[in-house]
């Protein structure tokens, strides 16, 4: 796996595709800037060798047009905030404007193009468009690791313009490394947690890590399809009635590989989806018509805390309960907590998937876990065990 750590970037340009595809409020101010400092030691570090960098990146969905919402320059002061340095803003991709700002950019200085999906062909991964990128650089750096899912141009196609000299960035090079440790090198035992509404988007995921781990933990809606294909009662429960022999196949599955499946025993359950409506307490397949599961309970608590403890491996995708509403979070902030304390003890912890990284930050768990992932179709695809066209773009 080639990196920045394998290339001298003196004098050189480096062209970086970044993913700066950050929320911002309505007065178009970034809203969370987690995904520009995760950008910063691979642009750091080519500074300080002394060459020049070139950003590329996308901003929400303008559909191959201009459109000023979505216009980089709006984040181009929160990227000079944290690189600690005046960001140069290029009016246009690969326009005039861009050419003359790339001609005249000198070492230690940083151009932040335009965003690349005003262009169509950015989306279509077209060559030509890829190859008027490439002509801006020396070196091709993929550190957008939230994108590398898509077959863009800017975040695949570029690469063939350059054979030799095209890497990863940091970040990248994490993401891959905190992926690999669970799907590949990681310690037993290895325990899955796996959380979210439906099972039907989790079944790719399900299947490719069988092999590889020990223990499932299944959490979150999806549970109550589980539960209604073993025969229990769920009563208005979220469900789907057409997976529900996929269900019992997954638990086929798992018997074969030796993965113990650890379903919730009990759980919160509610009258109506509000975080004031009436709760109460039952076992997992006795909730009586009119109610819901919200959240598991202290039986099941105490369950994933014991599984939690005895490993040494733990990816953790989908919250557990609807840890939006107060009363129906303590399933998976205590999960949250177990998880901390097995990483302080020497467990690898990586997490993944949109909400389970919303929930970590919110509740300040992102530095008490090994790794969290910054892309989340991304990182998904990586667990179905598909290739990334971002990254093979790099490899092969």
């Amino acid at each position: 796996m080639k990196t920045i750590n394998d290339y001298n970037f003196e004098n050189k340009k480096a062209l970086i595709r970044v993913d700066f595809n950050v929320p911002q409020d309505e007065n178009l101010n970034v809203t969370d800037d987690t995904r520009i400092r995760a950008a910063k030691p691979t642009i750091d570090k080519i500074l300080q060798q002394g060459g020049a960098v070139i950003l590329m990146s996308h901003l929400g969905r303008p559909k191959g047009e201009f459109n000023d919402k979505y216009s980089l320059k709006h984040i181009a002061s929160s990227v000079s905030e944290i690189l600690g340095l005046e960001v140069i803003v290029a009016n246009d991709v690969i326009g005039d404007d861009a050419k003359q700002k790339v001609n005249n950019l000198k070492p230690g200085q940083v151009l932040l193009l335009e965003n690349v999906r005003f262009h169509a062909e950015e989306e279509k991964g077209d060559k030509d468009f890829a190859k008027a990128l490439a002509a801006f650089g020396d070196i091709y750096v993929n550190d957008a690791f939230g994108t590398a899912h898509r077959a863009h141009a800017s975040t695949a196609v570029i690469a063939e313009f350059f054979p030799e000299n095209k890497c990863f960035g940091l970040l990248m090079e994490q993401e891959l490394t905190a992926i690999n440790k669970v799907l590949a090198d990681g310690e037993k035992p290895v325990t899955a947690i796996l959380g979210g509404a439906k099972v039907s988007s989790k079944i790719t995921i399900i299947n490719n890590i069988l092999p590889v781990i020990d223990n499932l933990i299944i959490g979150g809606g999806m549970t109550y399809t589980f539960v209604k294909a073993k025969g229990g009662k769920i009563g208005n429960s979220l469900v789907e009635d057409d997976k529900l022999e996929l269900a019992k196949e997954i638990l086929i599955e798992c018997e074969k590989h030796n993965v113990k499946v650890y379903l919730p025993i009990d759980n919160v359950i509610a009258d109506n989806f509000s975080n004031d409506a009436n709760r109460e307490v039952t076992n997992v397949g006795e909730i009586p018509d009119g109610w819901m599961g919200m959240d598991v309970a202290d039986e099941t608590i105490k369950q994933n805390a014991e599984v939690i403890k005895n490993s040494k491996t733990i990816l953790w995708n989908g919250p557990l309960g609807v840890f939006e509403m107060s009363n129906f979070a303590k399933g998976t902030v205590t999960l949250g907590d177990a998880i901390a304390e097995a990483t302080k003890n020497g467990a690898f912890s990586l997490v993944g998937g949109g909400d389970s990284v919303a929930f970590v930050k919110q509740f300040g768990y992102d530095d008490k876990v090994s790794y969290v992932s910054t892309g989340g179709g991304a990182m998904l695809e990586s667990l179905e065990g598909k290739e990334l066209p971002g990254v093979a773009a790099i490899l092969n």
